[in-house]
């Protein structure tokens, strides 16, 4: 009897599974390929962006790892665990030469694992396909940001120079005195002036930003990188 280690991780999406659901489908199929489960490390709150050996329960799987062989990793989804393809490759990768089996329990109703060849390729084509998938809703959200900065549409918190009008969907607004502020930024930057030199310059004027609050250096440098200052 090998035995298995679960992984749960639970990001701040409220239509995300919750850890309950995780867990149980997690014990349920153990039982069923009688593996003996040692732990569940559960993440809560925690983002897929972070390494899996970073976040809290990550670094508790870890230690489990470490102390029993053989074992095998347990979890519902691919993304549970890994942030990208070539995060989940080559933590896989790993994992086959130390003798560390891979399952994933719930991929379209069906199971895979890595301990077979054959679940092997599976989970190489299904890293592929996840990483495509990633990076074409990235490319579409950009490409959404990017028409609706063009057309003057309120995208996001109203940037430093515009106020919006509107629905929530609604149209930006120029405001000249803050957009001179604004050129005054570019050209201080031009100049060679630090990020927080010319924060506090603004702070010592007694100039606020849109929601109150004072200058920083990140302040700055995202004013300098928006695209709506052309």
């Amino acid at each position: 009897m090998r035995s298995a280690v679960g992984y749960v991780r639970v990001s701040t999406d409220m239509q995300d599974v919750s850890s309950a659901v995780q867990e149980k489908k997690i014990q349920s199929y153990c039982s069923l390929m009688d593996m003996q489960l040692v732990a569940i490390h559960v993440d809560i709150n925690v983002s897929g962006k972070v390494p899996v050996f970073c976040r809290p329960a990550g670094r508790e799987l870890a230690d489990t790892l470490r102390q029993h062989r053989p074992i095998d990793v347990v979890a519902m989804k691919l993304d549970r665990l890994f942030r990208n393809a070539a995060d989940a490759l080559v933590t896989t990768e790993k994992w086959d030469k130390e003798d560390i089996g891979f399952h994933l329990i719930d991929h379209g109703g069906q199971t895979i694992n890595t301990k077979s060849a054959t679940g092997r390729m599976f989970l190489t084509m299904l890293a592929g396909f996840a990483e495509f998938e990633r990076r074409l809703i990235s490319e579409r959200t950009s490409a959404a940001l990017q028409h609706m900065k063009a057309a003057g549409q309120v995208y996001g918190p109203t940037p430093f120079g515009y106020d919006a009008e509107g629905p929530p969907r609604g149209r930006l607004v120029a405001q000249p005195d803050e957009l001179r502020l604004v050129d005054w930024i570019f050209r201080m930057r031009r100049e060679g002036r630090p990020l927080r030199y010319i924060a506090e310059k603004l702070n010592s004027k007694g100039i606020r930003g849109k929601k109150g609050g004072a200058f920083h250096a990140s302040t700055i440098r995202y004013i300098l990188k928006n695209e709506m200052y052309g």
